[in-house]
Order: structure tokens, then sequence, then C-alpha cells
């Protein structure tokens, strides 16, 4: 590392400390290990999340699965893979019939819960010596090369792909998903009446099961399951009550649609943090609406290879009929898009926006994957088990969980009986298997001491006082040797 190359630096805090859960309402019951970021690049962001860490701003935490009250496993749908359930499917067309009839369904059903973990976590500040550290960080002084961070190992059952090949044309805008009634296909038949469409759909279907034993020479898409793609395309009609849009806008750094739209973003905030979890007025403040939500420390980058509106922070904002209406806060990175909070407004509470967006966000997803083929995985934050109602991430399957001792990929078929039989469990069941990346030398974990990059060997020599290696081999630990000798861990 040299030059201007980007670099993450990291001040590490530990956690000895419980602090209240966000499932199960324990006031000290929450254990897990926290780092502020003050910069961090997307690659080893990827590496972190795929050891169990997980960012709220730029605190970044990795719950202690083994202490906690609500154990959390890492989550990641295979999204090329994925087709809607019967469920999803009445979350798509519910939406569809909104936007074309223009009605609210009446009462509120029953929504998917949202992460609430991401306000209890309790990031602490930075130091304001690290501040000054990090704009004058001198990084030439690194001599040595720093190995890149092996793929994760994965254990992965051979799974077919049941997914129909989506017909959805790559976008050529790379910063907004497609504005109503543009780019239709125009091998496609024009837009009719939902009645008349829900009557021809019923005579072919009492037509296939009168023909069911006849072959057909001709298979036409008809016959094959609609994909995620084709369910999302029917409310997007030229002639529909309502005009669904979904904008992609950067967040970090904010880009002028961020800014030009951040007032009415932090509106909708504010309303879904009163009515969903029940906040005063004065609690979802302006300043912790930037902190938790708008404030990371990704940088914004971008590759050859990689997806052409890069990577970094994002909100996903959705747009119904010229007012925003959800957000979804996202992050695109190297093989994944990161779901990493979602809130929206409570009158359209009904039409069960925490499930929708997750299946737009699959699609946007599969989108990426076009321009960048290793982009292929949708991570929903993390799996709850011990919570019934947090169970639902598990429904979009394709599936993984990500073993807690070995951190490979597990199928989530293969975990379920051993989360039900204990709360707490190793998910890889291969008794001979380990960490691959696990801390082997903590004298070449990096460290930023005085402005300067050097090895944790040499600052233990230059350092006086009493020593901190406890705590840079826990560190080390949780983040794995490769990741530990890329990073720069801040020491004063």
């Amino acid at each position: 590392m040299a030059g201007n190359k980007s670099y993450t630096i990291v001040e590490y805090f530990g956690g000895d400390d419980g602090y209240r859960c966000g499932y199960c309402k324990n006031e000290k019951g929450n254990f897990s290990n926290g780092m502020w970021s003050h910069t961090m690049t997307v690659q080893d962001y990827q590496d972190l999340i795929d050891r169990g860490w997980r960012r709220s701003g730029k605190y970044v935490y990795k719950p202690t699965l083994k202490k906690t009250c609500c154990p959390q496993y890492t989550i990641r749908c295979h999204a090329q893979k994925f087709q809607p359930s019967k469920s999803h499917k009445k979350v798509l067309k519910k939406m569809s019939k909104f936007i074309s009839q223009g009605e609210l369904p009446i009462g509120r059903e029953d929504e998917e819960p949202m992460d609430s973990v991401w306000s209890e976590a309790g990031p602490r500040e930075p130091t304001k010596a690290c501040q000054s550290d990090v704009t004058c960080a001198d990084i030439t002084d690194i001599h040595q090369e720093v190995p890149k961070c092996p793929p994760v190992v994965e254990v992965q059952e051979e799974l077919g792909d049941s997914s129909a090949s989506s017909s959805e044309s790559s976008r050529k805008d790379p910063v907004y998903l497609p504005k109503p009634g543009k780019g239709a296909d125009p091998n496609r038949p024009p837009c009719r009446k939902a009645k008349d469409l829900r009557k021809e759909r019923r005579l072919q279907k009492d037509q296939i099961r009168q023909h069911a034993d006849v072959p057909n020479p001709n298979p036409t898409r008809s016959n094959q399951p609609k994909s995620l793609e084709d369910f999302i395309r029917e409310s997007l009609g030229d002639d529909a009550s309502h005009q669904l849009e979904v904008r992609l806008v950067r967040s970090n750094p904010p880009s002028p649609q961020f800014k030009a739209s951040f007032d009415a973003s932090y509106q909708v905030y504010k309303l879904y943090q009163m009515a969903i979890h029940k906040d005063p007025p004065h609690k979802p403040s302006e300043s912790q609406f930037r902190r938790f939500l708008c404030d990371s420390p990704l940088e914004a980058e971008s590759s050859p290879d990689g997806p052409e509106v890069g990577y970094g922070s994002f909100h996903q904002q959705y747009w119904l009929d010229g007012r925003i209406v959800a957000v979804g806060v996202i992050d695109i990175l190297p093989t994944c898009v990161s779901s990493v909070y979602l809130y929206y407004h409570p009158d359209f509470a009904s039409l069960s926006l925490g499930s929708y967006s997750a299946l737009r966000e699959i699609a946007f997803t599969r989108q990426l994957q076009k321009q960048s083929p290793k982009l292929s995985y949708y991570y929903l934050g993390f799996y709850i088990h011990s919570c019934p109602k947090m169970r639902y991430k598990g429904q979009y399957r394709p599936a993984d969980l990500l073993c807690p001792e070995t951190y490979a990929w597990v199928p989530i078929e293969r975990c379920v009986t051993r989360l039900d039989n204990s709360h707490y469990a190793r998910l890889n069941q291969d008794p001979d298997a380990g960490d691959a990346l696990a801390l082997k030398d903590v004298g070449r974990v990096l460290v930023l001491y005085r402005r300067t990059v050097m090895p944790y060997a040499a600052y233990t020599r230059k350092r006086k006082g009493p020593s901190d290696e406890a705590t840079v081999q826990q560190y080390a630990g949780l983040v794995g040797q490769d990741c530990a000798e890329r990073i720069l861990l801040f020491r004063s």
C-alpha cells in the first residue's frame, strides 16, 4: 500500500457491556464488538460482512453470538436463482393493483418487522486525536507487501437454477430504474384494463386444464413461471392510476439529487419512526437521521468490470406521483447489494413495503449482475431464528447463513434443525473445518500511530505504557488475519 491508494482506518472499541436488544427488548442482553470506521474501502467492507460484521452509519459492529440474547446470523440470497414465493407474489400483485386501480388495501396487513438493532447498537464517538491523524496519515512507510484476502470458503449444495431467465433488457440509465411507460417492449401487446386481463387469464387457465394431457409442440413464455421482473413490470403501465418511480441516489458523498430530496426524505423517516417505532416527536432528529442513515464510511469507487453506478452507499427512493413514500438504504459492494435499512410513510403501511422493497432490491441486484457477473448476492442483514417475527428473511431463497465459527456459507435448509434445537449453533457440520483466515501473527497487524503506519510489532517497540496486545489480538481475530494486515487500526 503506497502513494494515494485508498485504505481503511478504524478505531476499535471492544464489546464488554451489554445494551438494549431491539428484538426481545432485553435491556442488557445484546452484546457485540464494535469499531468506528473513519473511512473504508468497499472491498474491506465486503470482507468484513463476510465475517459477520454490519454497519450502522460509520459504526461497524459484530454481534457476539454465543453471548447475545438474540443470535444474529448474516444471511444472503442468491439473487439470480430467486423465484418469488406465493406470499411474495401476493405482495407484488397488491402493489400492482394499487397502482393500476388507485385504492389502498383496507386495513393494515401483517408487515415484516424491520431491523431495529441499528439504533440500539450504542456506537461510541471517535477520539479527537484519531480525527486529526486520519486527515494527516502518512501511508508511505509501509514497506511490506500486504496480501489480498482470498475468497471466503463456501459450503454449498448443488442447487438447480430454478429461476426463469429475465426478459428485462439492461437499463441504459446508470442512476434511475426505468420510469413508468418507458422502454416498453414493442413485441408485447398494448396495456389493457385489469378486468379484461384477469378474464383472459382465467380462460387461459381453463384451456390449460382441459388440454393438460395434450403436449404443446410450441411452448411459449406464457407456459413458464413469471419472473420477478414480470411481476414488477405489470405495475408500470401508462394508463395506471398512480405512477411509481424508483430512483437510485448516492448518499456518500451526497449527490445533487440526494441533497435536493434530503428534507422530503427526512420527513418520511420522522413519520416512520413515530408511527412504527413509537418514537416521541423530538427523538427522530435530523442529526440522528444523518448519523445512522446518511453517513457512511464507504468511499465512492468504480471498476472497469463493476456496475455502471459504481460502488458505495446509496438511497433507493420510491417516488409515488411525485413524492417520496419509502427509502431503502443500500450498499453496492463487489459481490453483493447489502440492505441496510428501510423506512416508509406510515400511510402506505398496508402495501407491505418491507417485502416489496426487498423484492425490488433483488431485481436490482440481478440488473447489476448483468454489468458485473460477480455481483450476484443480495444480503438481507441478519437472520434471527430465536425471534419468530424475524424469520421472514429465510423466505427469500435460495439463501445461505454464515457459520459464526468457520465463516463458511451454509444453505439455510441445513441450518434450521440446528437452530430449532439450540439457541446458538455452529452451522458448518464439518467437525474438522476451521477459520481459514484466523489470526496467525499479531505482529503483522497494521496500526496507525502518530500519523505513521507500521506493523504492530514495530508499534510495540515505539509505544510506552501498559501492553494493549490483548485488545489488538481480539480485534484481529474478529476481522481475520488478511484484513488485519490491510486495515489501519488507530492506536494512541
